[in-house]
């Protein structure tokens, strides 16, 4: 056997004894911890993680709340300058600017006015059920509350408003003021904790119900669920639980935290079958993996050799400076130009010329700017070939273009627009003072014609140009 195939062997057998071997090793002790680390440390690491995503997403707007209805400014815009309505305008918008809500508003007791951000809404009206609830607010006995309510004004859209109130130096109600952000919002956080922790997150207020979860969620009370019914008074007190209960023959795990500021408990759940079922998962897809990674070693090599081979024949194919196709690739696309000619007559052109003067470049500059001369010319020809067309270096500073469907006319007006190229070309007019131009033969495909008859004519317009002046295009 090759020593190459023994060494793929050899290392093959080896990935695959200890990937099975360690991947059986890990799955026996996982199933043994995750039970443990569930309850122990993942519920609790992640319910701080979540309480701190809800500081961040849901407490900020209580706070902005709070901190608005406390504002001696719209204290005193209520009691002494309500008829100035740009001036409330602007707060309203600053704030919703500042923290990026979806709305802010302040209702004034006194007048009955509503103002958001874009000034006066409407006047609150007991008959109007869609002020009901101001009215319910105000009756309620905690200084604020949060509530999730539709809007006429906001698109029909679910809002959750954060409403607080307002009170003056001696506590006589002045108003209501707050923010709303759309529930869409809300719906894509709680969606976000389960597809990052792989827990079911929601908030219940002190009664059970169900205030907010994920638009899937079908849950309205604790008291829906069975086997969690009896846990109720654990799960609704302010210390944190970790509670495990049974329904339907699956195994749950919740842990809960009362958040003060908005005067819900967030509960977050575990399907533990979830936890197993992923530790099962998770050994087989290592498995998977070993026999991967040795295919893929296999294939690592396989492709290195392939490569070395391609870079081989690009070697022998293209030009090593310009990247350009080099006259023996070139040759091969010429003699099937000519075959398809002799079949659909569709008219081909030659473009042959040679940069001007290129010894002398050489010679009073360097063969390194002489380099750089030449790859510039070939991002030149690049730029302005089509893709059907092709370009070679033919030798040294003699190129070649073949203009696929194109008139003798219309391939010497290309030759003139390529001509010109190199002549304004900045980097050329930076490289070589003075420029650098080139002079073109141009010839077009006639019935039985070979490649040496093409290049032949070419070459004879080209020395044409060369001897008429240099930096011009002859037709041959």
């Amino acid at each position: 056997m090759n020593i190459k195939y023994k060494v793929v062997f050899t290392v093959t057998f080896l990935l695959i004894s200890f990937s099975i071997g360690s991947s059986i090793l890990n799955y026996m002790k996982a199933l043994e911890e995750t039970q443990t680390q569930l309850k122990e440390r993942s519920l609790p690491l992640s319910i701080d993680n979540i309480y701190t995503e809800v500081q961040k997403n849901l407490i900020e707007p209580t706070l902005v709340s709070s901190m608005m209805a406390n504002d001696t400014f719209l204290k005193d815009w209520l009691l002494l300058e309500e008829t100035d309505v740009d001036k409330i305008t602007k707060y309203l918008e600053t704030i919703k600017n500042k923290y990026n809500m979806f709305t802010t508003f302040l209702v004034s007791e006194k007048t009955g006015n509503y103002y958001t951000y874009t000034g006066l809404l409407e006047k609150i009206e007991k008959e109007n059920s869609n002020n009901s609830w101001y009215y319910k607010f105000k009756a309620i006995q905690e200084p604020y509350e949060i509530n999730l309510d539709f809007n006429k004004f906001m698109g029909d859209s679910l809002i959750m408003f954060v409403n607080y109130k307002i009170f003056d130096e001696k506590y006589h109600y002045l108003g209501a003021t707050g923010i709303g952000i759309k529930i869409s919002y809300i719906n894509d956080m709680l969606k976000h904790f389960r597809v990052k922790y792989k827990f079911k997150v929601y908030f219940v207020d002190k009664n059970g119900n169900v205030v907010l979860s994920e638009n899937n969620n079908t849950l309205k009370s604790l008291n829906d669920i069975e086997g969690l019914k009896a846990y109720k008074d654990d799960i609704l007190v302010e210390n944190s639980n970790v509670i495990e209960y049974m329904e339907k023959n699956r195994h749950y795990v919740l842990n809960t935290k009362y958040i003060k500021e908005l005067n819900l408990h967030l509960i977050v759940e575990a399907k533990v079958e979830n936890f197993t079922a992923e530790v099962e998962k998770t050994f087989y897809l290592n498995l998977i993996i070993s026999l991967g990674v040795t295919s893929l070693i296999i294939f690592i090599i396989l492709v290195t050799i392939k490569e070395y081979n391609r870079k081989l024949e690009r070697l022998a194919a293209f030009d090593s400076l310009t990247k350009l196709p080099n006259r023996r690739n070139f040759n091969q696309y010429f003699e099937k130009a000519l075959r398809l000619f002799a079949r659909d007559n569709t008219p081909r052109s030659v473009v042959f010329f040679d940069i001007d003067n290129f010894k002398l470049i050489n010679d009073n500059y360097g063969h390194l700017v002489g380099d750089r001369v030449l790859k510039r010319i070939a991002t030149i020809l690049n730029m302005q070939i089509r893709s059907s067309d092709m370009v070679s270096r033919w030798g040294g500073e003699e190129f070649l273009v073949l203009l696929n469907d194109s008139q003798l006319e219309d391939s010497v007006e290309i030759a003139q627009k390529i001509r010109i190229s190199f002549e304004n070309d900045i980097e050329l007019n930076d490289l070589i003072k003075g420029g650098v131009t080139a002079s073109f033969g141009v010839t077009t495909f006639k019935e039985g014609d070979t490649i040496e008859k093409i290049v032949a004519r070419a070459d004879k317009a080209l020395y044409e140009a060369k001897r008429s002046g240099k930096n011009i295009v002859i037709q041959g």
